[in-house]
């Protein structure tokens, strides 16, 4: 049985476990992760780079 308890959770983990390289300065982040935040019809994805404050961001439409 899965420990995340949406398709939401589970894309959010995938990002944990394979997107946390910024594509900015190169800084590989092994203890952070990705925000989720939504709002209606759209599932926003984000992430902060500690090293330079870039910010990487992915979004779902729902429709």
């Amino acid at each position: 049985m899965s420990t995340y308890h949406s398709p939401f959770d589970r894309l959010r983990a995938k990002f944990d476990e394979t997107e946390l390289t910024c594509r900015q300065c190169g800084y590989h982040d092994e203890s952070g992760g990705w925000r989720v935040s939504s709002s209606g019809d759209r599932v926003q994805y984000q992430f902060v780079c500690p090293s330079c404050s870039a910010v990487e961001t992915r979004e779902m439409r729902l429709s």
